[in-house]
């Protein structure tokens, strides 16, 4: 039985994204991106305790999850895709009642 409210790629997607969020340090690149909306990688670089090649790496791995947008060139600037945060949150909503109802329904242990 399947009590994932979603089909299997989306499934698959948020298990993607669930894992791109699940560091430390990409939780404050994404941080740093709300406050100020747009950044250049070296100002993000400048904002934490990481090297240049680290930041970078984290980057490519939340836009790979899509829930970073970025232009590609010498000069990149990022920014959080706003739409894709509120799909994985109302995913998450949506995982989590499922959940709680599964759990209400079943067998106390």
């Amino acid at each position: 039985m399947n009590i994932l409210p979603m089909d299997p790629s989306a499934s698959a997607r948020l298990a993607v994204q669930l894992k791109a969020l699940a560091h430390p340090a990409r939780l404050k690149v994404l941080a740093h991106l709300a406050r100020s909306r747009t950044c250049q990688c070296g100002a993000i670089v400048a904002g934490l305790p990481l090297a240049q090649s680290t930041v970078s790496q984290h980057i490519r791995i939340l836009c790979d999850a899509g829930l970073v947008r970025g232009s590609e060139s010498p000069r990149a600037c990022y920014c959080i895709d706003r739409d894709a945060l509120a799909a994985l949150r109302r995913d998450l909503d949506a995982l989590f009642e499922a959940f709680a109802q599964e759990c209400s329904a079943g067998p106390e242990i």
